[in-house]
């Protein structure tokens, strides 16, 4: 990658969530993480684009408390005319809800502000598990066998199965079943966080890893893939609570990461290879731009089967695919350089 950079000085980080305090809550986290890793005055003017739960837009300072509560609340119409006068160079993608992964980067569309990573469209596909998962069998990738349901319904699939709901992130409502006494209350817990809920056959363990793909100078790069904690009797699927916890003070955290969790593959692995070419294969039938990220199960074979898609990069060093990329000899600066200069040449 060429070291010549475009002139960009005015980066707006799209922050907040209109749906609720928890997406609000998560998008701060990372974000505040990612402008801290990213400071550098000479080359960068960091501005906040921050959306309240309920919709209401305002452009503080920072994320600190004081400065959240202290921006004046604008409407969409006095956002979007406040980001023309603004006039970002670059707008980085911080929201983690449905909508923010969604409408929101198209408003940016609609402003002729470019933006890192895919369009709202492509993060919409990437969402929907059940469209996800049809797009990538296409492609040819493994995906577990499933189906739809709307209620109670039983499925013709064999126990066990992995309930879930359609549209959710951070394994919230995701639930392994093997008889039938538990499939209804599965179901019912998927369909209180969506209106679906897929169900999938279970596939053994094996392994559970995610894969980030990078795009560099057209090329789909994999980075090394993290792979998780799980174990055929104690811990079978992941759930939130491996993800996400608050201290003691209550504030949101990042549970993900600890060496007991989580830790990176070597590249030598032969499993990296196959995953590699699953997730690319991903990537281009998505329609991905920038980088993406895919979590996979590995059967006792050894052959990768496709679960979900995460297509988002906050930037921030604990992020995914930052972490990944920093296995690679990539630090956080580096990386966003790199994804702006190809922004550049998109």
């Amino acid at each position: 990658m060429a070291t010549d950079l475009p002139p960009v000085r005015t980066v707006l980080h799209l922050v907040g969530s209109p749906v609720d305090e928890f997406f609000a809550e998560l998008s701060a986290l990372y974000a505040r993480a990612s402008m801290e890793a990213l400071a550098d005055a000479q080359r960068y003017r960091m501005l906040v684009a921050y959306v309240a739960p309920g919709g209401r837009w305002s452009f503080p300072d920072d994320l600190s408390p004081p400065s959240l509560a202290s921006a004046s609340p604008m409407s969409l119409p006095q956002a979007m005319s406040h980001i023309e006068k603004i006039a970002p160079d670059v707008m980085v993608p911080q929201m983690f809800c449905l909508p923010g992964m969604t409408v929101y980067r198209s408003l940016f569309d609609a402003l002729g502000v470019p933006y890192l990573g895919s369009r709202g469209d492509v993060m919409a596909l990437g969402a929907d598990k059940a469209k996800a998962r049809a797009v990538v069998a296409a492609a040819g990738v493994n995906v577990p066998e499933g189906c739809v349901v709307r209620d109670r319904s039983r499925t013709h699939l064999e126990y066990p199965v992995v309930v879930k709901p359609v549209s959710s992130d951070n394994s919230v409502g995701v639930t392994l079943v093997t008889c039938d006494d538990d499939y209804g209350p599965a179901v019912d817990d998927a369909l209180a966080h969506d209106d679906a809920a897929l169900v999938e056959t279970f596939v053994p363990l094996g392994r559970e890893v995610r894969c980030g793909i990078v795009v560099r100078d057209g090329e789909l790069i994999g980075l090394p893939l993290e792979e998780y904690a799980v174990d055929a009797v104690a811990k079978p699927i992941r759930t939130r609570a491996d993800k996400l916890d608050r201290d003691a003070n209550g504030d949101l955290r990042l549970v993900a990461k600890s060496a007991d969790r989580a830790w990176t593959v070597s590249t030598d692995d032969p499993v990296t290879q196959r995953v590699w070419a699953a997730a690319r294969r991903c990537h281009q039938a998505l329609g991905c731009r920038d980088y993406s990220l895919f979590d996979f199960r590995i059967d006792p074979s050894g052959e990768p089967w496709f679960l979900e898609a995460g297509l988002y990069c906050s930037f921030a060093p604990s992020s995914v695919v930052a972490t990944m990329a920093a296995a690679a000899g990539v630090e956080v600066r580096q990386l966003f350089d790199d994804a702006l200069a190809e922004l550049a040449g998109r």
